[in-house]
């Protein structure tokens, strides 16, 4: 729970008389720019989402997706599957035969070449190689002990040799040493104690002329320096009467006061169109409802009305006096053709059969009775289980 007070909530900043002055008719006059504008708008809207809905998806189905689909579906997958297939057996099942048959016996052979070959060469290694090897290394070991003996001769003799030549260059740095000693320093002292007079000297005579020079260059500094000030000085005021004030003003009085009217003008006219363009939405939704209502009464209202008061009822009296004794009708031929035809075939079938007798005698027409008489069921058979009182399938 909060206990401490909250701060008030800061009231806007009062607006000015430029603003209310011109907010008013700045709204009217964009208004009235913007209602055909957003009318024509939202028209456009209409016009584009029906054909997008009803031209350019059916187009794009027709004429892109559609054909990829079947490219797809009929060319690409067949030829993709007759390329895998021709695949399978040009390369996959040559490789393996290869493999199976060519490819894994070599191995094998190799392997148990590989294998008996190994099995020698560690013979030959066990059996010959590390016996001689073993001679070898006593050869080189006594090989080696002789020729250390001999290098420990040479070593102590070459170490007398260094010792003695160690000696004769001890005796030479200590007569290097006296010589220094006794001659070079008394003479470097005496060479040195010399300079530091003639230093002396020149010091003295030269001190007071490098300070009179240090003075004048500090003085011709000093000057150059308050030169230099002065008409930087006068630069600066010139430059801050001629320029800088003559600025300051130009944007204090002029620029400024404009800007401010600009960015009202400016925020109003933006208000303006936002407020507009909604004030026009609500307007074009007005008239589209509008002219979708007088279009549902001029157009629509009449042909339902039309359809339902006029056309239904006369499809009906057509439909009940016309069509159906129509099809009544044209059952009737239809059977009548029927039966007609089916007259036809028996009156065929007759004389076919009188033909028959004529030719061949009555043995025909008798088996023919016999068989017709068959298809129909015996009023003393009954019906068993290995019997069928079916005309068509009865023995």
């Amino acid at each position: 729970m909060d206990l401490e007070k909250q701060p008030a909530p800061q009231a806007p900043p009062p607006e000015g008389c430029l603003t209310v002055a011109i907010r008013i008719p700045v709204r009217i006059v964009v208004l009235v720019l913007v209602v055909p504008v957003r009318l024509v708008w939202d028209a456009l809207v209409v016009v584009g989402r029906f054909l997008r809905d009803y031209l350019v998806r059916p187009l794009w189905r027709a004429l892109v997706v559609w054909p990829c689909v079947a490219l797809w579906r009929y060319l690409v997958v067949p030829v993709a599957k007759a390329v895998g297939w021709l695949g399978k057996v040009l390369l996959v099942v040559p490789l393996v035969w290869l493999y199976r048959y060519v490819l894994t016996p070599v191995g094998h052979g190799i392997a148990w070449t590989v294998r008996g070959v190994g099995a020698g060469l560690v013979w030959v290694y066990a059996r010959v190689l590390t016996p001689v090897g073993h001679g070898v290394l006593w050869v080189l070991k006594g090989l080696g002990a002789g020729l250390v003996w001999i290098l420990t001769l040479i070593a102590n003799g070459l170490a007398a040799v260094v010792r003695g030549i160690a000696w004769v260059l001890r005796g030479i740095g200590a007569g290097l040493t006296w010589v220094y000693a006794r001659m070079f320093t008394p003479v470097g002292h005496g060479i040195v104690w010399l300079l530091k007079g003639v230093g002396a000297v020149l010091a003295w005579i030269f001190t007071p002329v490098g300070r009179a020079i240090v003075w004048c260059a500090r003085g011709l500094a000093w000057l150059a320096s308050a030169v230099v000030t002065g008409i930087g000085a006068g630069l600066y005021w010139i430059a801050r009467i001629l320029l800088v004030l003559p600025v300051v003003a130009l944007w204090r009085w002029i620029l400024a006061p404009v800007g401010r009217a600009l960015a009202v003008v400016g925020r109003e006219v933006w208000d303006a169109l936002g407020h507009a363009w909604r004030i026009a939405g609500r307007i074009s939704l007005v008239v589209g409802r509008f002219l979708a209502t007088l279009f549902r009464w001029i157009f629509v209202e009449p042909v339902r009305w039309v359809y339902r008061e006029i056309l239904t009822p006369v499809g009906h009296v057509i439909r009940d006096t016309v069509l159906r004794p129509v099809a009544e009708a044209a059952r009737s031929v239809g059977r009548i053709t029927r039966a007609a035809l089916a007259s036809a075939r028996e009156s065929v079938r007759q004389a076919r059969a009188d033909v028959r007798r004529m030719l061949f005698g009555d043995a025909g027409g008798t088996r023919e009775r016999e068989a017709v008489a068959r298809r129909e069921p015996q009023a003393a058979d009954t019906r068993t289980l290995g019997s069928s009182t079916t005309a068509l399938t009865k023995d």
